[in-house]
């Protein structure tokens, strides 16, 4: 059984930086992506950054320069550094961990939420 946790979220002033993290439990094979999406209210859940089980990573235009995902494969975590924060930056971030060499199956994480505001 695979089970995903987000760690992290909270309340920041616009400019200011948060970390979010996430813990995989179980086994996710030898090749896998680990991400961060997020979804605003009102709005459609969209990919922040993601990872592969090579290092390869990529990110959405609006967070590129100011969000970094890295990853501890020995601990199947992932971390979402955030810097320079924006009130459009506003959502609940989910952490998901897609095994492609099992089954590709995906697994999401409960959320957690960043709110961005003076």
């Amino acid at each position: 059984q695979v089970q995903v946790a987000e760690s992290g979220g909270g309340l920041v002033q616009p400019g200011g930086s948060l970390r979010l993290s996430c813990t995989v439990s179980g086994a996710i094979g030898s090749i896998y992506t680990l991400g961060w999406h997020r979804q605003a209210p009102g709005k459609q859940r969209e990919l922040v950054a993601i990872i592969t089980n090579t290092g390869n990573t990529n990110y959405a235009d609006s967070v590129k320069g100011r969000f970094t995902i890295s990853s501890d494969g020995a601990k199947n975590t992932v971390h979402l550094q955030m810097n320079s924060l924006k009130p459009e930056d506003t959502a609940v971030y989910y952490c998901n961990v897609r095994r492609i060499s099992i089954g590709n199956t995906n697994y999401w994480g409960k959320g957690t939420l960043v709110t961005v505001s003076s």
